[in-house]
């Protein structure tokens, strides 16, 4: 209130300054309380009360009756107090009722982020994917939005389940850990703990530890496989692990690890399977062990790598 009637040192004036622009939530609560203030001052000029008379006359009793004017002036610092409670949380109360819950976004770029969200789940963004979501969550549900890949550790609330909406897909957990991955209008969901529902259109399925299912944008039926390997876990443990793995599976995954174009000449090659894990190698280790492993050839034609 001395900030509003300029009775402040600058110093304070200026520590007053610093925590409004500190953040945003500040600055609303410093707005709302200066319209009350300025529509107070509003009402007393509206109200028509000579303010110079009257100083001059509570001057002219104060000497007359000063045990009384402690009094008062007790009583009417109390009041001032309440009133100024009864204001903030008034205030309070409006900001948080009229002020919608503020939307976040994550995003990775060219390496996997991890996040926690507020509910305590914590999301592993695969590179290039981004995940949408309230800052805090209110209502029934625990609703994200995902684009990309990522791999969700969720805080099991059987009151709040939480629901992962990602292109035509809709997934609905209340507390386990899965894999979404999204690219070129497939959807593959991979559980390792708990139960997952996974809704496609008119169709629901239900999937559980060990399990998969890859809906294509226009597939309505859902049908669930077994998990053949921890491929797709590479973007959070840094690990190629191939377990009876076919040539092509491992492949493709290091075309995504590594930004690269591998090609695979002949279709026997691709079938060919590998039982090993890398661990934090590099590409060029990875395609040592392959050419080794299966005696073919590695030939590099520009940006291409083709296996032959």
């Amino acid at each position: 209130m001395k900030y509003l009637l300029n009775e402040l040192p600058e110093v304070e004036r200026a520590s007053v300054r610093t925590w409004i622009d500190a953040h945003a939530e500040n600055q609303r609560y410093f707005s709302a309380f200066q319209t009350i203030w300025e529509n107070s001052r509003e009402l007393a000029v509206v109200s028509g009360v000579d303010a110079n008379a009257a100083w001059e006359r509570f001057k002219e009793r104060k000497n007359k009756n000063r045990p009384t004017r402690n009094l008062l002036a007790y009583r009417l610092r109390i009041a001032a107090s309440v009133i100024i409670i009864a204001a903030i949380g008034i205030i309070g109360f409006m900001l948080i009722r009229n002020n919608p819950v503020e939307e976040l976004v994550v995003a990775s770029r060219q390496s996997p982020l991890t996040d926690t969200l507020s509910d305590g789940s914590i999301i592993t963004l695969n590179k290039a994917s981004s995940l949408s979501y309230p800052s805090k969550f209110k209502g029934k549900t625990r609703s994200v939005a995902l684009k990309g890949e990522a791999f969700f550790n969720i805080k099991p609330d059987h009151q709040k389940p939480f629901i992962i909406t990602v292109d035509s897909v809709q997934v609905t957990v209340v507390g386990t850990s899965f894999n979404i991955k999204n690219e070129n209008g497939v959807t593959e969901v991979i559980v390792e703990t708990g139960i997952v529902k996974v809704v496609k259109g008119g169709s629901t399925i239900a999937l559980k530890a060990g399990e998969k299912i890859t809906i294509g944008r226009n597939n309505e039926s859902l049908t669930k496989e077994p998990v053949t390997d921890k491929l797709y876990n590479y973007y959070r443990s840094r690990e190629f692990v191939c377990d009876d793995t076919p040539l092509w599976k491992l492949v493709e995954v290091l075309n995504q690890a590594y930004d690269s174009t591998i090609l695979i000449a002949r279709p026997e090659l691709r079938r060919l399977r590998l039982n090993t894990t890398f661990i934090n190698e590099s590409l060029e280790q990875v395609l040592n062990v392959i050419s080794l492993t299966f005696d073919v050839r590695i030939t590099r034609k520009e940006d291409t790598i083709i296996i032959e």
